[in-house]
């Protein structure tokens, strides 16, 4: 494979595509925030046994987006607290098991964690928005012609409820909360980061979500080729163009001037699944303080490079 196979890592550096804000972006997303809030903060915590001393592992259950059923993980260490907060995002379709395993590692490192699983993803996270057509294979068409039923809406929403979930939890320092996540756990945790004043930091691995029209051109396999997909099936121009609109609603791109916290972030220079450009797109759109860090020869993978890097960078605001 020549490599890197997107941009020279010169051209990435410097990328800036214009934003596809609509003019009522804000407005929509105001809008979408004041629907949320007219649901109670609510939900439950089962504990669970987890084989490790020193945390309290717990089944969460929490009221989402259109009082939807969302469920995840919570972690806490069972010395006396405040502790700082994680909130854990996962990747597309991709929770193993849950990843309670990763959510017990961090409890043992000193901090509270929530990991939310998305809605019809993973675990008892039901998706109750129905879309007013059909849509190809996966979550990424569902809703594509309506920015107000677009699948990603609700999730991005109980997102932003799962923050406020954490911060609210008792033993929980809601001052010190960062948002974590790979691939579409990176997308939704710049977007929780732009919709919400909560978190300190943002640490993202590969994100997602971001450049959908960049995207659309240069990843025909994978979550971003079930938008070509549903192309393909719908064949007139203005679908594409409805569709398109849609997602610009959604791009982490045209949310990142919206972040104020410090973000950190890792690509690798051969990824075909979020190919380096449409990470740099949203980056290079950051005006908060950011870091970047570049692995040449990874894709979309475990980075062991960049685990370090990532540890240090959650004590130096967490923990500090």
């Amino acid at each position: 494979m020549n490599q890197p196979y997107d941009m020279p890592l010169s051209e990435l550096e410097n990328y800036l595509p214009p934003l596809t804000r609509e003019k009522d972006f804000s407005k929509f997303w105001e809008s979408s925030l004041e629907e949320l809030n007219s649901i109670p903060l609510e939900y439950s915590l089962d504990p669970v046994d987890y084989p490790a001393k020193g945390i309290k592992m717990y089944k969460l259950s929490f009221k989402g987006f259109n009082n939807s059923n969302i469920s995840g993980w919570f972690a806490i260490p069972e010395s006396q607290g405040p502790h700082p907060g994680i909130l854990h995002f996962h990747g597309y379709n991709w929770a193993f098991d849950g990843r309670h395993h990763d959510v017990a590692n961090y409890a043992l490192r000193g901090y509270a964690v929530l990991f939310m699983f998305c809605r019809g993803q993973q675990g008892e996270s039901i998706d109750n928005v129905v879309s007013p057509h059909g849509h190809s294979i996966g979550w990424m068409s569902k809703g594509l012609l309506s920015p107000e039923k677009y699948y990603y809406r609700a999730v991005y929403m109980d997102a932003v409820r799962a923050v406020n979930i954490l911060a609210s939890i008792e033993g929980v320092n809601k001052d010190k909360i960062a948002v974590v996540g790979e691939s579409q756990g990176g997308g939704l945790a710049l977007a929780t980061a732009a919709l919400s004043q909560i978190p300190i930091l943002s640490v993202t691995e590969y994100p997602f979500l971001s450049h959908f029209n960049r995207a659309i051109d240069i990843c025909p396999e994978g979550p971003y080729g079930e938008l070509n997909e549903f192309l393909r099936r719908n064949s007139d121009p203005q679908i594409e163009i409805d569709a398109k609109r849609t997602l610009s609603y959604f791009d982490v791109m045209n949310h990142a001037p919206d972040i104020k916290c410090h973000c950190l972030t890792s690509i690798g220079l051969v990824d075909q699944i979020t190919p380096p450009s449409t990470v740099f797109a949203a980056f290079n759109h950051l005006k908060c303080t950011k870091e970047v860090s570049i692995f040449r020869y990874f894709g979309h993978e475990y980075i062991p490079g960049f685990v370090d890097k990532k540890l240090r960078t959650l004590m130096e605001f967490l923990q500090a």
